[in-house]
């Protein structure tokens, strides 16, 4: 399934990644024929012949890690602070000393 956004559906990917891979069109002609620019349509060519047509699917954005994730303990006192006291967040980020857009 391809995300709302999503200029090409997979079906389209694939379409597109055999005209240039496989049927030798050129990445301008190709692109301009599925309505989308040079660098997606020989992204979707590149992925295409690493991958094959399972590599036309949408992968995830989603951070690979999260180095600057909230410590568990903080969040546990910033829920407890907003449920039990009825804190907004720059009060308990002054109590807690970290930024508002923490809480």
């Amino acid at each position: 399934m391809s995300h709302a956004n999503a200029a090409l559906t997979p079906r389209a990917r694939l379409r597109l990644a055999k005209l240039i891979v496989e049927q030798k069109w050129p990445v301008a002609a190709a692109a301009r024929m599925f309505m989308t620019s040079p660098p997606t349509a020989r992204k979707w060519a590149t992925r295409f012949r690493i991958e094959g047509p399972a590599g036309m699917m949408d992968r995830s954005s989603r951070p690979h890690s999260m180095p600057t994730k909230t410590p568990p303990a903080v969040v546990k006192q910033i829920v407890k602070a907003r449920w039990r006291r009825r804190l907004g967040p720059v009060q308990i980020a002054g109590e807690l000393g970290i930024a508002a857009s923490t809480v």
